[in-house]
């Protein structure tokens, strides 16, 4: 594969930062947005950098000159500083395009997640898939990646195992299969040379709710104890949460609490194991 200039947006979050780590492993040149000075230390083997925000379009000016590639995790889950998902999510993300059609970029890969298409109607995918659409009628080569969540999302399991109870919604027969970040990073660089404009991905492990408490149960050495609450609750959680609350606070809960409601199933991909992770995540807070 030739070396490609990849600028990375979102470099700091989950994703990014295994991004630019396997960019930099496959020897092509990484430029990475931040937001501060400060947040140069946090990046090793990068010495190319762009001090911008992303809802400040003039601040973005030539941040995407002499670049191949653009590469975008740019969201928020949540929302801080006042910032609506529509201020970041889309807005924020049309920055970075208008530049990048500016520099006649080859391409340009975004990360939405699976079922926005399907969903639009929660907070967190308006703005989302607001976006997608515009890309979409863009000039540039695109790909969208709509990843099954990552293993960071399921760390609200791990949280709630480790008081000894996991409580679910239903029967907890709904399965998911999500995916590490290096393992959806690997994915995300081998797009450089695909033509592939959507690419649904998950883990290798397909996981009912049921399986995965057990898994987070397991990993703090507790028995294996599962509360089924009514499926009436969650949706009335739902609606009781859009009636008094502002889409800041019910956003991320409304969107958790409706796709569980589903099996969420991606084509299987890469070697790293929640079960592997879980149990990690555990060791490093009993320290």
């Amino acid at each position: 594969m030739n070396t490609k200039r990849v600028l990375v947006a979102g470099a700091t979050g989950y994703l990014g930062q295994y991004l630019v780590k396997e960019l930099i492993k496959r020897n092509h040149q990484v430029r990475v947005l931040i937001r501060k000075e400060s947040q140069k230390q946090l990046f090793v083997g990068i010495s190319d950098f762009f001090v911008g925000e992303i809802t400040q379009a003039e601040t973005l000016i030539g941040i995407c000159d002499n670049i191949d590639w653009v590469f975008t995790s740019i969201g928020i889950t949540r929302q801080v500083d006042g910032l609506t998902y529509m201020d970041v999510d889309y807005q924020g993300n049309l920055n970075l395009l208008n530049e990048a059609e500016k520099s006649k970029v080859s391409s340009f890969l975004y990360v939405s997640a699976i079922g926005g298409d399907k969903f639009r109607h929660l907070k967190i995918f308006e703005a989302k898939e607001k976006f997608v659409d515009v890309l979409k009628s863009s000039d540039l080569n695109y790909t969208i990646m709509r990843p099954n969540g990552f293993f960071s999302d399921m760390k609200d399991f791990l949280e709630m195992a480790k008081k000894g109870t996991v409580y679910l919604f239903g029967h907890g027969n709904f399965k998911l299969n999500p995916i590490s970040g290096s393992d959806l990073a690997e994915v995300c660089v081998d797009q450089i040379s695909s033509e592939d404009k959507e690419v649904i991905v998950g883990g290798p492990d397909i996981l009912s709710q049921n399986e995965l408490a057990e898994l987070a149960l397991k990993a703090w050495n507790k028995k294996i104890k599962i509360i089924h609450l009514p499926d009436w609750i969650r949706k009335f959680i739902i609606w009781i949460m859009r009636k008094f609350t502002s889409s800041k606070t019910y956003g991320p809960i409304e969107f958790f609490m409706t796709l569980i409601a589903f099996d969420n199933i991606a084509p299987k991909y890469g070697t790293k194991r929640l079960e592997d992770f879980f149990d990690s995540e555990a060791k490093n807070i009993n320290k």
